[in-house]
C-alpha cells in the first residue's frame, strides 16, 4: 500500500479565454514506504501537483494512481500537512487529532485512544487539552502530523511544513519526522525549498523545470541514515542539486 503512480499528468488553470500551464507531462512513480522530496523553482507547480495527489485539485490529462486506483477526489488515504498548520483554533490538540477519525464514523472512544497514542508519538501527549494558541509552530506542527497520521493514511503529503519555524526547530522537526516516518513506514512526498532539507530527508529528490513544471531530473539519495549535514557524501548531492537548480532560469533556493 502507497504506491502512487504518475503519467503524463499536466495541468493548467484557465481565466476567461486564456490558459496558463503549471505541470507539463509529469511521471513519477513513488514506491511504499519511499521518502521523496520535490524542489524546484517558485510558481513551477509544486504545491500543485501535492494538490492533485490529494485529491483537492483536478488535472488537465494524464493519470494519478494511488494502489492501482485512480485519484479524482479527496480521500482518507492521503493525508496533507500545510505549512500553516490549519488547526481548529477552537478545538484542543485532542479535538483537533480525533476530528478526522470521528468524522470517517470512528467511535469517540476509540477516536480518542487513537488521538492519544499519535500525539504520544509526536511527543505531545502532555498537551493534549491544550489550544492551538498556548503551542509554539514547531508544537502546531506536531499537532498537524499527528491529526494527518491518526486518519491511518497510505501517503503523506507535506507541503513546506518546517517553512515557517525558525532553523533549530525546523533541524529537530526533520529528525522527529525521519524518527515517525521510520516506526510508522508511510509514504511520504514532501515539497521544500531547502536543497539541506531534500539531502537530509530523502531517498530520492525530484527537481522540476521552471513552468510549467516537468520533472527534470530524480537525484538518488543512497547515504544511509542517521546522516551528517557535512560530511563530503552530502556535500557532492547537495552541490549536484544546487547546480541542477542553478540552471533554471529564476531559480529560488534556500
Amino acid at each position: 500500500m502507497g504506491n502512487l503512480v504518475i503519467e503524463k499528468l499536466s495541468k493548467e488553470f484557465k481565466k476567461e479565454k486564456d490558459k496558463f500551464p503549471t505541470l507539463k507531462d509529469i511521471d513519477l512513480a513513488v514506491k511504499n514506504g519511499e521518502f521523496v522530496t520535490i524542489l524546484g523553482p517558485s510558481g513551477c507547480g509544486k504545491t500543485t501537483l501535492l494538490r492533485i495527489i490529494a485529491g483537492l485539485e483536478t488535472y488537465s490529462s494524464g493519470t494519478a494512481i494511488l494502489d492501482d486506483e485512480l485519484i479524482t477526489s479527496p480521500s482518507p488515504k492521503r493525508g496533507m500537512v500545510f505549512q500553516e498548520y490549519s488547526l481548529f483554533p477552537w478545538k484542543t490538540v485532542l479535538g483537533n487529532v480525533m476530528f478526522g477519525p470521528v468524522m470517517r464514523g470512528v467511535s469517540k472512544t476509540d477516536a480518542e485512544a487513537k488521538a492519544i497514542a499519535y500525539l504520544d508519538l509526536v511527543g505531545l501527549s502532555d498537551f493534549k487539552h491544550s489550544y492551538p494558541y498556548e503551542l509554539s509552530g514547531g508544537m502546531k506542527q506536531r499537532v498537524a502530523i499527528a491529526r494527518a497520521l491518526a486518519n491511518e493514511p497510505e501517503i503523506i503529503l507535506m507541503d513546506e511544513p518546517f517553512g515557517a519555524l525558525d532553523a533549530q526547530t525546523r533541524n529537530n522537526l526533520q529528525n522527529e519526522l525521519l524518527r515517525i516516518w521510520q516506526e510508522e513506514k508511510k509514504t511520504i512526498i514532501f515539497v521544500t525549498h531547502s536543497v539541506d532539507e531534500a539531502v537530509f530527508l530523502s531517498d530520492r529528490i525530484v527537481i522540476f523545470s521552471k513552468r510549467p513544471g516537468t520533472v527534470k531530473k530524480i537525484v538518488e539519495v543512497s547515504i544511509p541514515r542517521p546522516r551528517d549535514r557535512t560530511r563530503p557524501e552530502e556535500n557532492a548531492i547537495r552541490n549536484e542539486v544546487l547546480r541542477l537548480l542553478d540552471s533554471n532560469e529564476n531559480a529560488k533556493i534556500d
